[in-house]
C-alpha cells in the first residue's frame, strides 16, 4: 500500500517521501509548461533570422553609398597595407606636382626611383596601380563566406565556433583566416538601425494570451509568423497545449503529439519524446484537479524560516518558530 502524499519530494528539511501514482502524474504534468517554454525559446532562437523582418530599413546617405561602391570596385579595400601605402604615395606625389615641383625634384625629396615617380604621376587614380600577385587573389575561405554571412545574420559572431562549423564542411584553411574575416565584419561601419526583438521577447509573445498583448506586439508577432511558417506552427502548438492545460482536456494529448511530429520543430520533437515516456501520467495531470500546491507552499514557508535563522539560532528555536507558524495557520476555531 502506498504512503499518503506529504510533499513533492520533501520530508522535513530535505528527506524523501514516496508519492502516490496520482501525485507522480500531477507533478510530472506540472513541469511540462516550463519544459514547453524552454523548447519554444530554443525553436525561436533557431529561427533568429526570421526576426530580422522586424528591423526597419534605413536609407544610407549618398556619400556613404558612393564610398561603399568605390571600395567594392577596388581590388584592395581600405585597410589593406599595400593599398594604403600606394594611396599615400599617390596623394603625396600629386600634391607636390600641384605645388610646382618637377618629377626629378620629387624623386630626390621622396627617395624614390624616377620610374616609381613617373607611374604615380601618370596614374589619375591610385586604383590604376593595383596590379600584381595580390590583385583578385583567391582564398580558401571564399567558398564558405556565404555560410559565414548567414550565420553572422543569425547572431553567431564567435570566430572559433564558426571555424569549427565549416571544418566538417571541407574547409582546410586556418582559424586565423576565419578570425580575420569575422574581425573585418565586426569592425566594418554599419548603418544604425533598430535592433530586432530577442528570441526571449518573441517567445514571451507566443506564450502569453493574444488578448494580453499590446497592439504593437500583436502586429510584430503577426509579421514574424507571416514570414516564418515554422514559428507559425510553433505558436499553434503552444496555444493548443495551453488550452489543454487550462481547460483540463488531457484526452487531446495524443492528437497534439501527432501534430507536433508533423512539423520541422526539433525542440518540440524532443519535448514530445519526453512526454511520450510518461504519457499516462501527463494525461492524468492534464485532466485531474489534484496537486501538491498547498504542501509546496508550506515547504517554502519552512525553508524561509530556516534561511532567516541560519547562523543566528539553534534547532530548538527553529522548532518553536515552525510550530508557531503551523498554529497561526490553523482556522481560528481550531486553535
Amino acid at each position: 500500500m502506498e504512503s499518503p502524499v506529504l510533499s513533492n519530494g520533501h520530508a522535513g528539511f530535505g528527506g524523501r517521501v514516496r508519492e502516490t501514482g496520482l501525485e507522480q502524474s500531477r507533478n510530472r504534468a506540472r513541469a511540462r509548461p516550463d519544459n514547453l517554454s524552454e523548447a519554444a525559446e530554443r525553436s525561436v532562437a533557431q529561427h533568429r533570422r526570421c526576426l530580422q523582418t522586424l528591423t526597419p530599413e534605413t536609407p544610407e546617405p549618398e556619400a556613404a553609398t558612393a564610398m561603399v561602391e568605390e571600395t567594392a570596385s577596388s581590388p584592395w579595400p581600405t585597410g589593406h597595407r599595400f593599398a594604403d601605402r600606394i594611396r599615400t604615395r599617390h596623394a603625396t606625389v600629386h600634391a607636390l606636382l600641384e605645388a610646382g615641383h618637377s618629377r626629378r625634384s620629387i624623386q630626390r625629396q621622396l627617395g624614390m626611383t624616377y620610374g616609381t615617380v613617373k607611374r604615380l604621376a601618370d596614374a589619375t587614380r591610385p586604383e590604376e596601380l593595383f596590379t600584381g600577385q595580390w590583385q583578385n587573389r583567391l582564398s580558401e575561405l571564399d567558398e564558405y563566406k556565404p555560410y559565414l554571412d548567414n550565420r553572422w545574420i543569425e547572431g553567431c559572431t564567435n570566430a572559433w565556433k564558426l571555424w569549427e562549423e565549416i571544418v566538417p564542411l571541407g574547409y582546410l584553411g586556418s582559424y586565423q583566416t576565419v578570425r580575420a574575416y569575422i574581425f573585418r565584419k565586426r569592425t566594418s561601419p554599419r548603418p544604425v538601425t533598430a535592433r530586432p526583438p530577442s528570441p526571449r521577447t518573441v517567445t514571451s509573445w507566443i506564450l502569453r494570451r493574444p488578448e494580453s498583448l499590446a497592439e504593437s506586439e500583436q502586429l510584430q508577432l503577426k509579421t514574424v509568423l507571416t514570414k516564418c511558417p515554422e514559428l507559425d506552427a510553433l505558436t499553434r502548438h503552444v496555444r493548443s497545449f495551453a488550452a489543454m492545460l487550462t481547460e483540463r482536456h488531457g484526452e487531446r494529448l495524443p492528437e497534439w503529439l501527432n501534430a507536433v511530429r508533423q512539423d520541422d520543430l526539433p525542440s518540440l520533437h524532443t519535448l514530445a519524446a519526453g512526454i511520450d515516456r510518461d504519457r499516462d501520467a501527463v494525461i492524468a495531470g492534464l485532466t485531474l484537479p489534484w496537486n501538491s500546491g498547498v504542501v509546496e507552499g508550506h515547504v517554502n514557508r519552512i525553508k524561509m524560516l530556516k534561511r532567516q535563522m541560519y547562523g543566528r539560532a539553534g534547532f530548538q528555536l527553529l522548532r518553536k518558530r515552525v510550530l508557531l507558524l503551523c498554529w497561526l495557520l490553523r482556522p481560528a476555531g481550531q486553535r
